[in-house]
């Protein structure tokens, strides 16, 4: 979609101070912890494109609250598996060899979004460790939320997920659906339902110096998480709230309950 479908999309700029007010009326708190996966695309004409989101995401959080955004890097996942698009195979291992560490820092997110990347880069935004699935926060609980993030099992019971679930922390889907809720992917670590095993390795500093980590992780899968996220909105409407952003249709989701209830889905509807 181009900037004219934007304009035409919408009857006025969608601004910070219109955000917040959606943002508000959604049901927004300042003080809460917010996980949020945004599209950009889907709010019509901003006013300021992704810094105006992020302005007002923090604006409507607060610095009494949390903001927290997925900040992944596929760049440092195996490149051997890489499909959209493969490299040749006689690329693979220079690739391997070649990539520079992982910063946390300064590594630019990859396939995350415009407002997941440009909030990655404000100054005050922190990050995990991971080299692959990582997460930026900013806010009172932004350095206990990346924290002491662990290679292994980068998405579970050590990962920025499970402390947003510890904190009673909602969702933000702004634009988007349940397949990009990573928050679902934190249940299919605890639930019961056979896994495959992988294992990984990237570049990163450590200690000031360039080091090579190996991790072991679950393979997970998104393909049915649409289904589940409609499961989840048939069994507790209770924990979903749905509004408008700009021109986004928007859902605000307990995630504690979506993490539970997946966790029993996974383990009726995996075997």
């Amino acid at each position: 979609m181009g900037e004219r479908d934007a304009v035409e999309r919408v009857d006025e700029p969608v601004t910070v101070s219109t955000l917040v007010d959606d943002l508000r009326a959604l049901g927004v708190e300042p003080g809460e912890t917010l996980l949020v996966h945004a599209s950009l695309s889907a709010l019509g004409w901003v006013c300021g494109d992704a810094q105006a989101v992020v302005d007002a995401l923090r604006r409507a959080v607060t610095e009494s609250g949390t903001l927290v955004m997925p900040a992944h890097t596929g760049q440092y996942t195996d490149p051997a598996v890489w499909s959209n698009p493969p490299v040749p195979d006689d690329w693979v291992e220079t690739v391997r060899e070649e990539r520079p560490p992982f910063r946390p820092e300064s590594t630019p997110t990859r396939g995350m979004g415009a407002v997941a990347e440009c909030f990655r880069g404000y100054p005050d935004t922190v990050r995990s460790r991971h080299p692959t699935v990582s997460f930026a926060a900013w806010g009172a609980g932004a350095e206990a939320v990346v924290a002491d993030h662990a290679y292994d099992e980068g998405l579970g019971e050590e990962s920025p997920l499970a402390e947003v679930y510890d904190r009673d922390g909602r969702v933000l889907m702004l634009g988007t659906g349940y397949d990009t809720n990573t928050s679902i992917h934190l249940a299919e670590y605890r639930a019961d339902f056979p896994k495959e095993r992988t294992t990984g390795e990237a570049p990163v500093f450590e200690g000031g110096e360039a080091v090579r980590v190996e991790y072991e992780d679950v393979e997970t899968d998104t393909s049915d998480f649409e289904e589940l996220g409609a499961d989840f909105e048939d069994e507790r409407p209770e924990a979903v709230t749905r509004g408008s952003i700009g021109d986004a249709d928007a859902r605000l989701v307990d995630q504690p309950a979506l993490v539970d209830f997946a966790v029993e889905w996974f383990a009726a509807n995996r075997s």
